[in-house]
């Protein structure tokens, strides 16, 4: 679904991003995962196409995304960025239908179509009830889920989310997680997310790429990729990781603290 091969970004003539090469299949989660400044957010940004690639290409169902008009590309992939901006005065249900222009364009006009998808994005992610709330008077989760909502009314087959659980508590973690899980399992999304939470990463992906200083340094399964070694050269700190023999997930802890 998603192929990224051989890609490299430069930023004011500095590598940022060095030859990545990646595929994540239809119903797939892939994890980004590294030290702050290694090119995570850069990666998101380069998948779809928000800022220039140096080399390499990205290509979704066969298609380079570079080489596509905006709304083309919004209607192959969807962003859920890190920073919330969503206009304070807007309703839940302004938001998400915002997700339709690819569709539709600025000025065109909403079909009962368009209006059934919106509804079904904010049933998925239990935002029915902000449908009329102003954006001011949500919470931070609330806002995340509508930005979910939005996402998913682009019916886009990929979803790329950068940090989705920054600034929730884990109620709102666990259910972000969750609903993205179902997603990709019932709906067939392919979804590349970045996350710090090493924990949920384990909990929450089919495969995981470390990233260590803009180049790719492990990619597979979680079991194979979040182990005491890698993580601890990646990280540059002592950890150790502790895996659920039952469900084959893991708990990563700094080596000082395991007692």
């Amino acid at each position: 679904m998603l192929h990224v091969k051989n890609l490299s970004v430069s930023y004011s003539g500095q590598r940022v991003l060095s030859h990545i090469d990646l595929r994540v299949a239809r119903g797939e989660i892939l994890g980004v995962i590294g030290p702050n400044g290694v090119g995570k957010s850069t990666l998101i940004r380069a998948l779809s196409a928000s800022i220039p690639v140096e080399q390499g290409t990205v290509t979704v169902l066969g298609q380079d995304v570079s080489t596509l008009p905006t709304d083309a590309r919004a209607r192959l992939i969807a962003v859920v960025p890190q920073a919330r901006a969503l206009p304070p005065a807007f309703t839940g249900w302004e938001v998400v239908l915002l997700g339709r222009t690819p569709h539709i364009g600025w000025l065109g006009n909403l079909s009962a179509h368009d209006q059934e998808i919106a509804r079904l994005a904010m049933q998925r992610t239990d935002t029915l009830h902000l449908a009329k709330r102003h954006v001011a008077e949500m919470s931070g989760g609330e806002q995340q889920r509508l930005l979910l909502a939005r996402a998913l009314c682009q019916s886009s087959p990929v979803l790329l989310l950068d940090e989705p659980t920054t600034h929730l508590d884990l109620k709102y973690q666990y259910n972000l997680l969750d609903l993205v899980r179902r997603l990709a399992r019932e709906v067939g999304l392919t979804i590349l997310l970045t996350l710090h939470d090493l924990n949920l990463v384990s909990r929450y992906t089919d495969r995981v790429a470390l990233l260590v200083d803009g180049r790719l340094e492990a990619l597979d399964t979680p079991a194979k990729v979040l182990t005491a070694s890698l993580l601890s050269r990646a990280y540059q700190i002592p950890l150790i990781v502790i895996a659920d023999r039952q469900s084959g997930q893991a708990a990563i802890l700094p080596a000082s603290r395991a007692s």
